[in-house]
């Protein structure tokens, strides 16, 4: 079963099966309010299972918790914020 874990002081999102990372989605903090998504790799071996989608879920699950908004440079992050639209409009700058 995969994991997502908030590693805050990393400033990461990291997906984890059996304890071992398999995925991570890095940001870089603007302020108290605002974050950079600015990388999301997933192992190949997990690749196409939506363990990337889940990774953008869980920052944005955050951000609205939160009262915080996020600008989704990683390419990756920005096809699933424009893929998602209205849905995560709430959080995006």
């Amino acid at each position: 079963m995969v994991d997502i874990v908030h590693q805050l002081e990393q400033t990461r999102f990291v997906a984890t099966d059996a304890g071992k990372v398999i995925a991570e989605m890095t940001y870089s903090p603007l302020g108290d309010d605002r974050f950079i998504i600015d990388h999301t790799d997933v192992d190949q071996a997990y690749g196409g299972q939506g363990i990337g989608y889940q990774l953008v879920d869980a920052a944005v699950a955050h951000a609205r918790a939160n009262g915080m908004k996020i600008l989704p440079l990683c390419p990756f992050a920005a096809s699933v914020f424009k893929k998602k639209g209205d849905e995560y409009a709430d959080v995006r700058f």
